[in-house]
């Protein structure tokens, strides 16, 4: 026999594996420091401990005595640790890693949203300006307006848009799925190939997207028509499906993904 037989082959898997007990135990400690979680769960280890020694001792009535409280030791920590593992769990969830698995439902979600508001402002003629942000950074407009950081939902944008509402005149910049912020200024475009007629709402929205990879929705208050501005170019009359397939596929270019 050899030194080295004396030594368990160790494989890349186990390395990980290791290190990532480690991180849940450590992220898991970080919970319940402070918190009356740390008794019971010393306690339950005291609980093993002596489950261990029993059984290496081979005492007959003890182990069977442990072996029955083992069949609801699981159900009875679920319910001491229950504010625990519902932190823990919130933690993972948040862990960006893992919404990137989740980030196309969300994306659906946000496109569902806007998607929605627009219609309903368009049916009603309430004008809107609402601006998505890609991969180019919108911090200077958003720091123009006054901060939200809410969820988007179809029910806050016609909220701040309508006509009573303070916050009504300017855009709204949607950043990272979360409205930022409302009554935002944006750059005014000067490019001749506008068409006069076209209100402020409009050149407002091709003016950020000359000087930005933004998105921008515009919904007019005189006609209720619905208009996207991409790259500085103005597309119009669009319907809500139509609007939907523009959404999908500027939120789903490289440029967004990388924002996100």
């Amino acid at each position: 026999m050899t030194l080295f037989d004396w030594f368990i082959p160790i494989r890349i898997v186990d390395v990980l594996e290791v290190a990532l007990v480690s991180y849940l135990l450590y992220k898991l400690y970080l919970l319940m420091r402070g918190t009356l979680a740390v008794s019971i769960f010393l306690g339950v280890l005291a609980l093993y401990l002596v489950q261990v020694i029993v059984t290496a001792a081979n005492m007959t009535i003890m182990e069977t005595l442990f072996s029955t409280i083992g069949d609801v030791a699981v159900l009875a920590i679920i319910v001491l640790f229950q504010p625990e593992i519902r932190r823990l769990l919130l933690l993972l969830g948040q862990n960006p890693l893992v919404r990137r698995f989740v980030a196309s439902s969300d994306q659906d979600e946000l496109v569902e949203e806007v998607t929605k508001a627009a219609r309903h402002m368009s049916e009603r003629h309430i004008g809107a300006l609402i601006v998505m942000e890609r991969s180019t950074g919108l911090r200077n407009y958003i720091e123009t307006g006054k901060q939200v950081g809410a969820r988007v939902s179809s029910d806050l944008l016609v909220t701040l848009f309508h006509g009573q509402n303070p916050l009504h005149d300017g855009a709204v910049i949607i950043r990272n799925r979360k409205l930022e912020a409302a009554r935002c200024i944006l750059p005014v475009s000067t490019s001749m190939k506008l068409s006069p007629q076209l209100g402020l709402r409009h050149r407002a929205a091709v003016g950020l997207t000359e000087q930005t990879d933004a998105f921008v929705i515009v919904v007019s208050e005189e006609t209720g028509t619905i208009s996207v501005s991409r790259n500085g170019d103005l597309i119009s009359n669009l319907t809500a499906e139509e609007l939907q397939a523009q959404l999908m596929d500027a939120l789903s270019a490289p440029s967004a993904t990388a924002a996100a």
